[in-house]
């Protein structure tokens, strides 16, 4: 990697950047159905970026789920660029940004396969697992600290 940034996608270029690599990883990947991957928080949600140098290889968003938790949504890395880091730095952006927002709990629906590498940032399974888009996941929630 050149130089790995993650940026908040404050313009539509980003956005459309950030839209890339989820339908590469959620639709082309696994298969999940464009009407789903796609919805009406997209308009409102905070998304992220993360590029190495100009080339967009992550993406996530954050929106507010009830009052002082944020939910993360549609973490997805290139396959390509696993294991690298890329998740951590998206995930860790995020969350600088979610306690800027005032949150103090952030909770996200893991795949099942992915649930170690949230454990690994602190977050813990809350709950059974259940099926969303047609794959295994559960939830898991963080509390957030003042850094």
């Amino acid at each position: 990697m050149d130089e790995l940034e993650v940026q908040i996608a404050t313009s539509d270029q980003k956005r459309e950047d950030a839209f890339a690599v989820r339908h590469e990883v959620f639709v082309e990947g696994q298969g999940v159905d464009e009407a789903i991957e796609y919805d009406a928080y997209d308009e409102t949600a905070t998304h992220f970026v993360a590029y190495d140098s100009d080339d967009p290889i992550g993406a996530a968003r954050l929106r507010e789920y009830a009052d002082g938790v944020g939910k993360v949504e549609r973490v997805a890395v290139r396959e390509s660029r696993r294991r690298s880091g890329v998740g951590r730095a998206l995930m860790e952006r995020l969350e600088d940004y979610a306690e800027t927002l005032g949150f103090v709990t952030l909770k996200l629906h893991s795949q099942t396969q992915a649930a170690d590498f949230y454990r690994r940032l602190g977050y813990e399974r809350h709950g059974g697992e259940f099926e969303e888009a047609g794959i295994p996941h559960v939830e898991m929630r963080k509390p957030l600290e003042r850094r």
